[in-house]
């Protein structure tokens, strides 16, 4: 039941994030950019280092800054769909490279039909660089979750064998 419960999260979370990306994908040119930048200067206007400087410098630091901040954006939301979708196959019994090949050919097909998507916006374009990024982020999302099953089981397997040492002390 628990297990049910947990993966009816997942589908929703999944399908709220290919949503999300779905709406920032459909944002043409300007409306992107300016989404972005402001982001940043926000940013700019609270660091200590950037705040006092001139608006045109701030403007510089925008631009120089923001093709970095949009492929860290195209990364993290993807590794976060990778959290999501091996968190969710793991949930079934399934062989590790399964788990791994749903996890990693969702996200994939899903980066492309995203770049197909935004091929038709105005001022956008598909990128087969973004689409690698978002691979990548995907990839790394994946390890993460499996990384902390990792942790999660062999701390349960260290409690279990403690737990079964003190009971034979006990014995004797």
């Amino acid at each position: 039941m628990l297990k049910n419960v947990f993966r009816i999260i997942l589908i929703i979370s999944l399908a709220w994030t290919f949503y999300t990306i779905f709406q920032f994908s459909g944002e043409n040119a300007t409306e992107s950019s300016e989404r972005s930048g402001s982001i940043i200067i926000n940013i700019v206007n609270i660091l200590p280092a950037t705040k006092n400087l001139s608006e045109n410098e701030k403007q510089e630091i925008v631009e120089k800054v923001q093709p970095i901040i949009r492929k860290l954006a195209h990364f993290s939301i993807y590794a976060y769909v990778g959290v999501l979708m091996m968190s969710f196959a793991s949930t079934y019994q399934l062989l590790l490279w399964k788990k791994s090949t749903i996890s990693v050919v969702t996200g994939l097909l899903y980066a492309i039909s995203d770049e197909y998507h935004q091929s038709f916006v105005p001022g956008r374009s598909a990128q087969w660089q973004d689409v690698l990024i978002d691979l990548t982020g995907v990839i790394v999302g994946s390890i993460i979750v499996l990384i902390c099953i990792s942790i999660y089981k062999k701390n349960k397997y260290r409690k279990v064998t403690e737990q079964r040492f003190d009971n034979n002390e006990n014995i004797c």
